[in-house]
């Protein structure tokens, strides 16, 4: 299970990254499809969620 929470923690770290670069993109015109913002905001959403899911488990 350990080893699951940190593969989490790093996917949503990549995905933080990749949000902060769509920002950057929109700022400059770049970003095509801003609906990347958005779907990258829930997936951090998600994966943050499954993350207190595991905390709660390991604490009952």
């Amino acid at each position: 299970m350990n080893i699951d929470i940190k593969k989490i923690q790093d996917e949503v770290l990549s995905l933080k990254k990749s949000l902060l670069n769509f920002y950057f993109q929109k700022s400059s015109g770049q970003l095509e499809k801003s609906s990347k913002i958005k779907n990258t905001k829930r997936q951090i959403a998600r994966l943050k969620t499954k993350l207190s899911n595991f905390k709660e488990e390991k604490n009952a």
